[in-house]
């Protein structure tokens, strides 16, 4: 019998097996709550950093519901996020607004619904968000960091993997012609750095956050900054690939305790998005076909990057495995989704011989980055359905969607 991978928890196979539904021929995801509740309780116990939920990696009610139960603030970037966690019963006041394109509108609405911590991105934003202050005549003074991009010279040891320009943030050089005292409506007290992702090594963050210190330090007593808060993003990984690369919580929070001594700041944030919810997320899907084309073997799914695109844009696939047990011996498949492009390849993964037409296989790791990340659209297949396995048992959240809810 073939052994199940380490990231699937068997204690829900029988759950999904036992499953039956039409509306979910084209794939469903469904979430681990048990499983999520416990990681979380163990992010938490510890005393080093604040930590955020980015809303973007998954903003399904009940996970944002999991995440408010175990003491998880939340980091929304844009107006729709901030509306999903406000309807789960979230206090504004625990809400930090991210996200290069905040105009001035949409920071009136932000300070009107109550959101009182921001990331600025640009000099224009920190004029308007100051603007709004002053207009709207609010009594509690908003919290405000500054977002830093920074870049080594060439040649200059770079652990950032590049120095790519992107809209998150400014330069220390462009950040350097404000005074924090042009703004007195806003309590600029912090530097937000993030620009990572998927980081699977402790020595690499911490080494990543160590250089980071004196630049940023340095920033904040040129503009007359007292730096009390330092967010450091997001960026831990998770093993796609099986390589045997994870992160250990307690050496981040061991090496964060340094970092946060060393830049001599009040408050050390994180903003966890797929570490936090990766696990405990899945995606189930039929074989609609499987062949040989030029001697290698092809799976065609009934879904694919319409429904989990994150493969096609990193070449990192979700782990997959059968859902039904099998002793056939594994071997590498092709795994194409439904859709009319060459883009629509899930990876090429090992499975065992034995799988055939009806079969369903899980994807891992399908938590964060899933179901919104999508491109559900093309071709018109129908939006997943989401389930949540609380208790033990599973619940629909949002039933599957033909076409023709979203067709004009």
């Amino acid at each position: 019998m073939t052994t199940k991978p380490t990231w699937f928890d068997t204690s829900i196979e029988t759950t999904l097996l036992a499953h039956e539904s039409p509306n979910d021929e084209q794939g469903y995801f469904v979430y681990q709550l048990d499983a999520l509740k416990k990681h979380l309780k163990q992010l938490q116990q510890q005393d080093v950093i604040k930590l955020w939920f980015a809303v973007k990696a998954n903003p399904l009610s009940k996970i944002i519901q999991t995440l408010d139960s175990e003491g998880f603030n939340f980091d929304v970037a844009s107006s729709g996020e901030l509306h999903q966690v406000l309807a789960q019963g979230i206090s504004p006041a625990r809400v930090l607004n991210t996200g290069p394109a905040k105009s001035k509108k949409q920071l009136e609405a932000f300070i009107a619904k109550g959101v009182r911590t921001f990331v600025v991105e640009s000099i224009n934003q920190l004029i308007w968000l100051n603007e709004v202050v002053c207009e709207q005549v609010i009594k509690d003074t908003p919290t405000v960091l500054l977002r830093v991009q920074l870049q080594w010279p060439e040649g200059e040891k770079n652990p950032l993997g590049g120095n790519s320009l992107t809209p998150f943030g400014l330069s220390t050089q462009e950040w350097q012609s404000i005074r924090v005292s042009d703004y007195p409506a806003l309590d600029i007290c912090g530097l937000h750095i993030f620009q990572w992702g998927n980081m699977l090594s402790n020595e690499k963050m911490y080494s990543l956050w160590g250089q980071m210190v004196m630049p940023l330090t340095k920033l904040a007593d040129d503009i007359g900054m007292e730096l009390k808060i330092l967010d450091l993003g997001g960026g831990l990984g998770i093993d796609y690939l099986g390589d045997g690369n994870t992160l250990s919580w307690q050496q981040i929070i061991t090496d964060l305790a340094d970092i946060k001594a060393q830049a001599g700041v009040n408050e050390l944030w994180l903003e966890l998005g797929r570490f936090a919810v990766a696990e405990c997320g899945y995606y189930v899907v039929p074989v609609i076909d499987r062949k040989i084309n030029y001697q290698q073997a092809q799976l065609v799914l009934a879904a694919g990057i319409n429904h989990i695109i994150r493969p096609a844009i990193t070449d990192q696939p979700f782990p997959v495995t059968l859902l039904r047990q099998s002793n056939a011996a594994e071997q590498a498949f092709d795994i194409h989704g439904p859709l009319c492009t060459s883009m629509d390849k899930l990876g090429q993964l090992p499975l065992p011989q034995d799988i055939d037409v009806g079969d369903q296989v899980v994807f891992g790791y399908c938590g964060a980055y899933g179901f919104t990340e999508s491109m559900p659209f093309f071709l018109c297949h129908q939006l997943a359905a989401e389930y949540v396995i609380d208790n033990g048992k599973l619940v629909e959240v949002r039933a599957a969607q033909p076409a023709s809810t979203y067709l004009a």
